[in-house]
């Protein structure tokens, strides 16, 4: 079968390797469309979270069953599927709590271990979920991009009527964006390209701030009458972001921490405490699926303002080239194989 290896930085192309016997436990899934993340791109580049190369990328995948090896799964064969690439020891203190997403030994594909950007692939039932039929392929893969913008989101507890200020435009903010409009909060999208904050306002998000151009804190504070963002998501990963958090947030504010920075950021902490903020991380997602599958399939969250490009699975290699090259002009690329 055909695989995106990443061989090194750099080098990435289409492979022949062998296609996978699925374990006890596990299914083996006929991929139909993969989308390509950020870490995707980062692996690339070989900047950010290190990587063992050469590596199958891709943890953003959907497909149909082919042969399931489960007995006490729901699944069957012809069911069509996304997959949680989580890969989780069940037995460490956060997997204890349920807290699955935080395992001590936690491996996602095409990070930490071979991912799903091939022909075919086995992977364990349980992190399989069903999807509806008549969802078309380019949207389910964006499934999981959603469960990590839902994560955030809850993580920092938004509450109808709330302001959320979403630091990053990127597939993650703006997701969150059309979630935080579902739950009758009110989003404040700020980034630095204006290309993407239009897109935000053609989304219904009444209020956008470019933070290259304009005082965000001012604005904030001019559109929340004083109190500031109650909750406050920041999805960029940008060092500035994750500072100016503090400032955009309210006193007795949320702040979730979705975006990675590369290296440390300092924080003023002192303002962490005269506001007694509540700072806290998101990492990646657990029981969202589901949430997820259900906002797609009815419409509520528009999956189609954020693919920018849907290409075959051969021209995936050069795709992934050119969002590394021009990133702004790029939020989702999907491969339909």
């Amino acid at each position: 079968m055909k695989a995106l290896v990443l061989e090194s930085p750099g080098k990435v192309s289409l492979k022949e390797v062998p296609i996978p016997e699925p374990k006890e436990n596990e299914a083996l899934v006929k991929i139909k469309a993969v989308s390509v993340c950020g870490s995707d791109i980062s692996a690339y580049r070989g900047k950010g979270v290190a990587v063992p190369y050469p590596l199958i990328l891709g943890h953003e995948i959907s497909g149909i069953i082919e042969k399931i090896n489960d007995k006490n799964s729901d699944l069957k064969v012809g069911d069509r599927v996304i997959f949680s690439p989580y890969l989780y020891c069940g037995h460490c203190y956060p997997c204890s709590l349920g807290r699955t997403n935080c395992c001590e030994s936690l491996k996602v594909l095409g990070v930490q271990t071979n991912g799903a950007m091939s022909e075919y692939f086995a992977h364990p039932a349980h992190l399989l979920y069903k999807v509806p039929d008549d969802m078309p392929w380019e949207h389910v893969p964006i499934i999981e991009p959603l469960v990590i913008a839902l994560h955030g989101i809850h993580t920092a507890k938004v509450k109808a009527g709330e302001h959320v200020a979403i630091i990053g435009a990127g597939p993650i903010g703006l997701l969150a964006a059309m979630v935080i409009l579902q739950y009758d909060a009110i989003p404040i999208v700020i980034d630095i390209i204006p290309e993407r904050l239009e897109l935000a306002r053609s989304l219904n998000v009444k209020h956008t701030i470019n933070s290259q151009t304009e005082d965000a804190v001012a604005r904030i504070a001019e559109i929340t009458n004083g109190r500031m963002a109650e909750a406050v998501l920041e999805m960029s990963g940008s060092h500035h972001g994750i500072q100016n958090s503090l400032y955009y947030a309210s006193y007795c504010g949320r702040i979730s921490f979705t975006g990675w920075p590369t290296g440390e950021t300092s924080l003023n902490t002192s303002l962490i405490t005269k506001k007694e903020l509540s700072v806290q991380g998101a990492r990646t997602g657990t029981d969202e699926f589901i949430e997820a599958i259900e906002l797609i399939s009815t419409g509520k969250v528009n999956v189609n303002a954020i693919i920018s490009k849907v290409v075959p699975f051969d021209a995936l290699p050069e795709a992934l080239r050119n969002q590394s090259e021009y990133p702004e002009s790029y939020l989702k690329v999907v491969s339909i194989l």
